[in-house]
């Protein structure tokens, strides 16, 4: 169901998307599509049994101050979903507003959600706020990465105005499994060695139910990149792959290697890419 879309306001675009899946029979099924604004999702695809499969458009093509997205997608029991996106997320340098994008990810007992949006990219003098909340009930499984590259290093433009706060927040029953916040506000927190380190990509792979016997052939993987700097770590059922670097390529790289060695070890699925990373 779409709701009417409002016109663009002096303060911005206010967007929303709301998604439901549910199994059916063996087949999980986009049960509910309500929009606001331009934030829509394409017709859902079926490349692999049992599975949903969806892409998160911002027609737009950019987020510009004042902007507001909020994204809100449900997993029913039992049902399986992978979202992502066709390209990257654009913030534009703002005049003084803040664009906010808010993500509320909420996965039932024995469910699955994979969450793989493309890069975020943050132009230099952007103002943005970025919050991701995955709630996970008992036995619900999910995996999601976050890319984030401050300025255009391909440019040589580097993050030196501009603010961004990003959190976080894995919760398995109301208890959580991860709390992370990242506050850049100028070019010293960019630059401090316990920090970013004057890089200008960031990013996060998380992964539920993992074990330590994970971790060897993942660790062999990133010990091999050969572009940045990439770490593995588990925190009890929680596996968290990170990746610091110039190069949004090698971020994403590493990560779809990672999930297509941990996706037949933790839910018994080979792996599925999405048709769009193929364009």
């Amino acid at each position: 169901m779409t709701a009417p879309a409002p016109p663009r306001q002096a303060g911005g675009w206010q967007a929303r998307l709301h998604l439901d899946f549910a199994l059916q029979g063996d087949r999980t099924l986009l049960v509910r599509n309500r929009h606001q604004g331009p934030l829509l999702v394409q017709r859902p695809l079926y490349p692999e049994e049992g599975a949903c499969h969806g892409c998160i458009l911002h027609p737009p093509g950019g987020v510009v101050g004042g902007d507001r997205l909020e994204i809100d997608v449900r997993v029913q029991e039992g049902a399986a979903a992978l979202l992502t996106t066709p390209g990257a997320a654009k913030f534009y340098r703002s005049a003084g507003a803040t664009a906010v994008q808010e993500q509320r990810l909420r996965i039932r007992d024995q469910g699955r959600l994979e969450w793989f949006p493309q890069e975020t990219i943050l132009f230099p003098g952007a103002r943005a706020v970025l919050e991701t909340r995955v709630e996970l009930e008992q036995g619900a499984s999910f995996m999601g990465w976050e890319i984030l590259c401050l300025g255009l290093p391909a440019s040589r433009a580097r993050f030196d105005a501009g603010s961004l706060a990003a959190g976080l927040d894995i919760s398995r029953n109301g208890r959580p499994l991860l709390l992370e916040r990242l506050g850049i506000d100028n070019s010293r927190d960019r630059d401090r060695p316990a920090g970013l380190r004057g890089l200008p990509v960031c990013a996060t792979l998380v992964a539920t139910d993992c074990a330590a016997h994970h971790l060897p052939p993942l660790r062999a993987l990133a010990a091999g990149l050969k572009d940045g700097l990439a770490g593995v770590t588990l925190a009890g059922e929680l596996l968290v792959v990170r990746y610091l670097g110039d190069s949004t390529m090698a971020a994403r790289q590493l990560f779809q290697e990672t999930w297509a060695l941990l996706r037949p070890a933790t839910c018994g699925r080979p792996p599925c890419p999405p048709r769009i990373w193929a364009t």
